[in-house]
């Protein structure tokens, strides 16, 4: 299975207006519920009001398109990772999925990945 590395470095963060997010930014992800509003975007298209934030992020995709029918493939690597006491934040989408994983823990975390027979391209 092919890892994607993303070049970008990505800000977590909680915002009260989705009005400040940049809706034609080439990459962030919006999470809404009773309780907050969750944006992961690249760091130099954070807002500039956020409730809180979180900076030093870095990622990498599951490359091609996930059916819904597989089972545990997030699960595997984030087990994989948890093994190496690297923790992640995770995000979905329709086609497949995304790990970030803090700065410091970047490139230890595509070689222990590496490792384990996926290719990081």
């Amino acid at each position: 299975m092919e890892l994607k590395k993303l070049e970008h470095k990505l800000t977590v963060c909680k915002v009260e207006d989705l009005s400040t997010v940049d809706m034609t930014a080439e990459l962030f992800f919006i999470g809404k519920t009773d309780e907050e509003i969750s944006l992961v975007c690249k760091t130099e298209d954070t807002p500039e009001k956020t409730t809180e934030r979180d900076d030093g992020w870095k990622g990498f995709r599951i490359q091609g398109v996930l059916d819904f029918s597989l089972i545990g493939i997030l699960s595997r690597l984030s087990g994989i990772l948890a093994e190496q006491k690297i923790g992640i934040f995770a995000v979905s989408t329709y086609n497949t999925d995304y790990i970030l994983v803090k700065e410091e823990n970047y490139e230890r975390a595509l070689k222990v990945l590496a490792s384990e027979g996926y290719e990081i391209v």
